[in-house]
């Protein structure tokens, strides 16, 4: 039994289910990507097929033929403005968690069904929830893509949460453990530490300052630049900021400064465009290098925080810097965020309002560290300290 409309018609199956197909613009006819268990229902098919037919939003059926594996690729190397890390990881994502299952598959057969399945099997192989909100919300972006082009009509990823990440909180240092950390590691990375920690700065950030990006007569340190890793390989490549608001000038807190001095006339390479810290040789530091150079596991075990990232150093920094009770726009500008949203998750540590961030700075070094005026070194505590605070954490108020 079968039913003619104008645009398509119905037929029932052997099987009793019935089967809807419609005749697009170009003259060919195209099947629903299912069978109906009733007429009725193949009908609203039919009428919704129609609807999209009839305003123009119907989806092109020969692209939805091409494969998520030619569109997904495409997609990665098209993206305007990628820095070389998000490009290296979005294909990482795409061809370790996503080609695998849906590499082959035509757009037009990407259903939430099948996003739902995918998503299931990622977790159930091992994956970790992390990296499976990783690889969704890159799926998810491709298709939006194919949404935009009209190849879909509607993104198939719709599962509520599931690019969301629910990292793990992050261990936030102490001063007094800040400068013990700075005292374990070799001498020539104790500034990198300290000025990390108490600037803010990240990883590409601190490694790429030179002599000229500091100003002793203010303590202020200008982040001009960041390097990098090329995603073709080989050292890191300087480049501007991770956004614009990287490009920023930071005062460091008094001791902090007077010690950075110290360190730059210990260098024997007076050039204005020397690295301020670097690793063998004078090159740009590595993080696996400088990870083992610095005996990091052994030195972050020791001051009883096993696991730390160096990362953590500048998690530390803006998690203090918030303590003094500065503005949000002052803790977007120290911390380079375009986005009030990392600002404010720090900020609501502390609501109160108070001193200057570097100020707040220089009280908590003097009073937890024992540098006394910075010139001493990080050996020294100050005799006046009170024993019962050792170790304690830095007061919120």
């Amino acid at each position: 039994m079968a039913g003619k409309r104008r645009f398509g018609g119905l037929r029932r199956l052997p099987s009793g289910r019935w089967q809807a197909t419609v005749r697009l613009p170009d003259g060919t006819r195209q099947a629903a990507p299912e069978t109906f268990p009733t007429k009725r229902d193949a009908q609203q098919w039919l009428s919704v097929k129609e609807a999209e037919l009839l305003s123009g939003g119907a989806s092109d059926p020969l692209k939805q033929r091409q494969t998520l594996a030619e569109f997904g690729n495409r997609w990665i190397e098209e993206r305007p403005g990628l820095r070389p890390r998000t490009l290296d990881l979005y294909r990482w994502l795409f061809r370790r968690y996503i080609l695998p299952s849906l590499g082959a598959v035509a757009l037009g057969d990407i259903d939430p069904a099948l996003v739902r399945r995918w998503r299931a099997g990622l977790l159930d192989s091992g994956t970790s929830p992390l990296m499976a909100a990783k690889a969704y919300r890159l799926l998810r972006a491709v298709l939006m893509t194919a949404v935009e082009d009209g190849v879909l009509l509607r993104n198939p990823c719709r599962i509520r949460g599931a690019g969301t990440e629910k990292s793990p909180e992050r261990p936030v240092l102490t001063v007094q453990q800040v400068f013990e950390l700075a005292e374990r590691v070799p001498a020539r990375f104790r500034l990198l530490v300290l000025v990390t920690t108490f600037g803010s700065l990240r990883w590409g950030e601190v490694t790429a300052l030179r002599r000229c990006d500091f100003d002793s007569d203010t303590g202020t340190v200008h982040v001009r630049g960041a390097f990098v890793q090329s995603s073709g390989g080989g050292g890191p490549v300087r480049s501007a900021p991770k956004s614009r608001a990287g490009l920023r000038s930071i005062i460091l807190p008094q001791p902090v400064a007077q010690m950075l001095a110290g360190h730059l006339s210990c260098m024997s390479d007076q050039d204005p465009e020397a690295l301020i810290f670097t690793g063998s040789g004078g090159s740009p530091l590595l993080r696996g290098s400088f990870n083992r150079a610095a005996r990091w596991s052994e030195c972050v075990r020791a001051i009883g925080v096993p696991g730390l990232h160096f990362h953590d150093l500048r998690h530390t920094g803006n998690h203090l810097a918030a303590q003094s009770g500065a503005s949000l726009r002052d803790l977007m500008l120290r911390m380079g965020h375009d986005s009030m949203r990392a600002a404010l998750i720090y900020q609501h540590a502390n609501q109160n309002a108070g001193r200057h961030i570097a100020v707040c700075l220089d009280g908590l070094i003097l009073r937890q560290s024992g540098t006394g005026n910075g010139s001493d070194g990080l050996r020294e505590q100050d005799e006046r300290q009170d024993p019962s605070s050792a170790g304690q954490p830095v007061p919120t108020g």
